[in-house]
C-alpha cells in the first residue's frame, strides 16, 4: 500500500518531522457551533480508535486538537494510550468553548494553565506543538503575554515548538519572527495569506494549512476537489502539512490518495 511515510517534511527548523496531511480532531469532541456543511454525531470510541489506526496505517503522524474542540483532548488521551511516540501532537491556547460560545484569554496565567491542562487531558508530559488560537485581532494577541509564556514553556521542556493560528497576513508574519510555525488558511477560494507562506520559506519557518478543502464546502465541476486543492497547497514549498478534519474513514482514504497523487508528481 502506498502511504505518506516517504513524504514526511520538516516543520521549518523546529526539529519536528510531519506527514503532509494531518488529522484534525474537532469532530471527535464537538459538534456545536462548527462550520461544516452537514450536521454530524460524535463517533464512539470504537469508531475513533479505528479512524486513528487507519490514519497511522496511511502514514499520518500529525494530530491537531485544541481545548476549544470540546472533549477532543480528553478522548485522545485515552485513545492514544501507549502510542505517544508515534504521534506529533499539536494543541492550542487562547480559545475556550463553553455553553456554545467561544471566549478568549491570552494572559500568562491562562496560557500556562491551558498547556498544563492539555498535558493532563492528553496524558503526556510534553506537547510537540502549541499554537495560539487567535480571535482575529492578531497583532493585539501577539502583543499580549501569550507568546513570551509559550517561549518559557518551551524552555521548560513542556512544549517542543510553538506558533500561531491567525487570520491576517500581518499577524502571520509577526508570529513567525519569534515563533516556530504559523497555521494559515490557504485554498482554491482564499489565498490572501500567501505572503505568510513566502515569509516562512525565506526564514525556514513551519507552515501548517487549515481549511485546505474549505471546511468541506469546496465543489469543483468535473474535477476531484481534494486533488485540485492539494495541488495548490503542496505547490508552495513552505507547506509542511495540511490539516484535514474528518471522521469518515472513506474520506480519509480518498484524501490520502489525492495527496499521494500530487506528492508523487512533484
Amino acid at each position: 500500500m502506498n502511504t505518506l511515510h516517504s513524504h514526511y517534511r520538516p516543520l521549518g527548523d523546529s526539529g519536528l518531522m510531519v506527514s503532509p496531511l494531518g488529522l484534525g480532531t474537532v469532530k471527535l469532541g464537538r459538534n456545536q457551533g462548527v462550520k461544516y456543511p452537514q450536521q454530524f454525531d460524535l463517533p464512539d470510541d470504537q469508531h475513533a480508535l479505528e479512524l486513528l489506526a487507519l490514519a497511522q496505517d496511511l502514514g499520518i503522524n500529525l494530530i491537531d486538537t485544541a481545548p476549544a474542540y470540546g472533549t477532543s483532548e480528553e478522548r485522545l488521551g485515552t485513545l492514544l494510550a501507549g502510542q505517544r511516540q508515534k504521534w506529533v501532537i499539536c494543541s492550542k491556547v487562547g480559545e475556550e468553548f463553553e455553553h456554545g460560545q467561544s471566549r478568549f484569554d491570552f494572559s500568562a496565567s491562562h496560557t500556562r494553565y491551558s498547556v498544563e491542562r492539555s498535558l493532563t487531558r492528553l496524558a503526556t508530559d510534553y506537547l510537540d506543538l502549541v499554537l495560539v488560537h487567535s480571535d482575529g485581532h492578531d497583532l493585539d494577541v501577539l502583543s499580549s503575554e501569550v507568546y513570551p509564556t509559550l517561549a518559557q514553556l518551551k524552555q521548560d521542556g513542556l512544549i517542543r515548538a510553538f506558533g500561531f493560528s491567525g487570520k491576517t497576513v500581518e499577524g502571520g508574519i509577526a508570529a513567525l519572527q519569534t515563533g516556530d510555525c504559523a497555521m494559515v488558511t490557504y485554498n482554491l477560494q482564499d489565498q490572501r495569506e500567501r505572503p505568510v507562506l513566502d515569509f516562512a520559506l525565506s526564514h525556514n519557518k513551519g507552515i501548517l494549512i487549515k481549511k485546505a478543502l474549505a471546511s468541506g464546502h469546496l465543489c469543483l465541476q468535473g474535477n476531484d476537489p481534494a486533488q485540485k486543492s492539494l495541488e495548490l497547497v503542496f505547490a508552495h514549498p513552505a507547506v509542511a502539512s495540511a490539516i484535514i478534519g474528518t471522521i469518515n474513514p472513506r474520506h480519509l482514504q480518498q484524501n490520502v490518495a489525492s495527496a499521494l497523487k500530487v506528492l508523487d508528481s512533484l
